[in-house]
């Protein structure tokens, strides 16, 4: 089995995410799981999603008790008004997340395949990604193995807001995108756009 992601979602009051992510900063520091730390600029606002790698499904479930346990998850309890902690499992044919500088603007999508629909979208996505790829790299494709089903998320790295939109529109005139019958799965899609924060390995 590849790596498993936890997928932490905060939702902070708004203003606060200047100071939330200044905490964040300290209490994830020295943190060799952490992947990402990202805070909400376009979509649902106020949002930040931090990205913490785990060896496995029990040592997941120990990240996940343990920030819930805390007096202050994360150290930031006083600005948290939702809270989601989620793992994640890549598709099969995805190489495991690594820092590195791949932004700074992320476009996370979020969907909801219908019942039927995982199986069918790892198969064309494999056979698409690698032509999708030679437009604009594919960072993550993963499913949700906890909490509310079936959720998908995947994430693409862009330079600028202008280079998304301009390599969007070129992968749908190559014809590179979206996979063909992959929409069919779908049963509702949401997409917004991170900026990382300084001290977040992936940037």
């Amino acid at each position: 089995m590849a790596e498993y992601y936890d997928v932490t979602i905060a939702a902070v009051r708004p203003g606060t995410h200047p100071q939330a992510l200044a905490v964040l900063e300290k209490t994830l520091a020295g943190d060799s799981d952490l992947l990402a730390c990202w805070y909400a600029d376009i979509g649902a606002l106020n949002r930040i999603l931090i990205i913490r790698k785990s060896a496995d499904a029990d040592a997941a479930l120990e990240n996940r008790f343990a920030a819930l346990s805390a007096k202050s998850p994360f150290g930031v309890g006083e600005f948290i008004t939702e809270l989601s902690l989620d793992t994640y499992v890549p598709f099969d044919f995805m190489p495991p997340l690594r820092p590195g500088t791949f932004g700074p603007c992320y476009e996370v999508r979020s969907y909801i395949l219908k019942p039927n629909g995982l199986a069918p979208t790892i198969e064309l996505w494999r056979k698409a990604v690698p032509a999708r790829a030679r437009v604009s790299p594919l960072l993550a494709a993963m499913v949700a193995v906890t909490g509310a089903a079936i959720r998908f998320m995947h994430v693409w790295p862009y330079k600028t807001y202008d280079e998304r939109a301009r390599l969007r529109e070129k992968a749908v005139a190559d014809g590179a995108w979206p996979p063909p019958g992959g929409p069919g799965y779908l049963i509702s899609q949401q997409a917004d756009i991170y900026l990382p924060a300084a001290f977040s390995p992936l940037r």
